[in-house]
């Protein structure tokens, strides 16, 4: 597995100046150094681990968004979803797994599943701040997902503040 940590720092639960000196600058923060060990104790069971790029992992409320590099989300997903039910396991929380670098389409898309976006829109404030609004098409059987926690999820990672509606 790829990270901003270095292999030993992982393996030995103590960082080294250089991963130290990230820690404390905010390259990196807590709850990645310990998703990242996590992953990195998973790898032996799952070899497909070796290949993922791990970029940042953030928690709201309940969920814990893992944030890795476009086209690892298979990797992590693979297993029939054991990895995630792994590391969901070892938390205590809920998996929601992003892609890095993807429109922000497709990152909302990731967000709300498994409900479906109908409209995604800017409003522009007075005060010269935007918010993107996102109408979600209520579905009969799906779960709901936590919009608050959603809303933190996006404001953490990619600066957005999300206005969420529901369509009937």
């Amino acid at each position: 597995m790829k990270t901003e940590l270095c292999n030993f720092c992982l393996k030995s639960g103590i960082l080294c100046s250089k991963c130290q000196g990230k820690l404390e600058s905010d390259k990196v923060s807590e709850i990645d150094f310990t998703v990242a060990r996590l992953l990195l104790s998973l790898e032996e069971q799952y070899p497909s681990l070796q290949d993922v790029h791990f970029r940042k992992a953030v928690e709201a409320d309940r969920i814990l968004a893992i944030l890795v590099d476009k086209g690892d989300v298979p990797r992590l997903l693979s297993h029939g979803g054991k990895i995630v039910k792994a590391l969901g396991e070892k938390t205590g929380k809920t998996i929601r797994v992003l892609e890095y670098g993807v429109t922000e389409r497709k990152f909302l898309e990731d967000l709300f599943v498994p409900l479906s976006i109908l409209t995604i829109n800017k409003i522009w404030l007075p005060d010269g701040t935007t918010e993107t609004r996102v109408i979600l098409k209520r579905g009969r059987r799906k779960r709901i997902p936590n919009v608050n926690a959603t809303r933190d999820i996006a404001q953490k990672l990619r600066g957005m503040t999300l206005r969420v509606e529901f369509a009937q």
